[in-house]
């Protein structure tokens, strides 16, 4: 086969088309790196801020974990909790002293092991309030964990709180 040549006056179609078709693959390739990228950051972003939420949730998790131990913890030492010994407040920058009765003790560990792995900081503190139930051996307590929550990257408040209350 003979290449076929154009008479003059005649368009060269085909030899024009593929010239102007030349880096056009190029460009498609770039253009889905593009998109591609886009996408991978978008990624990247959305497996930050589930980091930082599952970071919170645990936060959370533990602070409740925490409440929960100081009420069973009170529930062995009942007289001394319907008494009234574990109304206080503390903070995990500074614990309350481990001498002097159960209740002291107990306080002290809570502080110490439970507030202390949400931050040991002025910011995280628990709050007990028990008041006697009338005409029982049992009392109402509200525990209450504070604790700074700004690793979670959230636009309102960085301190949360965790309310559990309970019959002992």
């Amino acid at each position: 086969m003979q290449p076929v040549r154009a008479r003059s006056g005649q368009s060269t179609g085909l030899r024009r088309t593929a010239a102007s078709q030349a880096g056009v693959g190029l460009i498609e390739v770039l253009v889905a790196v593009l998109v591609l990228s886009i996408g991978f950051v978008g990624i990247a972003a959305l497996q930050a801020r589930s980091l930082s939420t599952n970071n919170s949730a645990l936060a959370r998790s533990m602070a409740t974990v925490a409440s929960y131990s100081i009420l069973d913890a009170m529930r062995a030492d009942l007289t001394n909790a319907v008494g009234g010994a574990y109304n206080q407040t503390v903070k995990a920058n500074a614990c309350p002293s481990a001498s002097g009765s159960l209740a002291n003790a107990q306080l002290n560990q809570w502080c110490s092991v439970d507030l202390a792995q949400l931050g040991v900081s002025g910011s995280t503190s628990g709050s007990i309030t028990c008041t006697a139930a009338p005409g029982t051996t049992t009392a109402y307590c509200t525990v209450t964990v504070q604790f700074d929550d700004s690793r979670a990257g959230l636009a309102s408040s960085t301190t949360q709180q965790v309310v559990t209350q309970a019959m002992l």
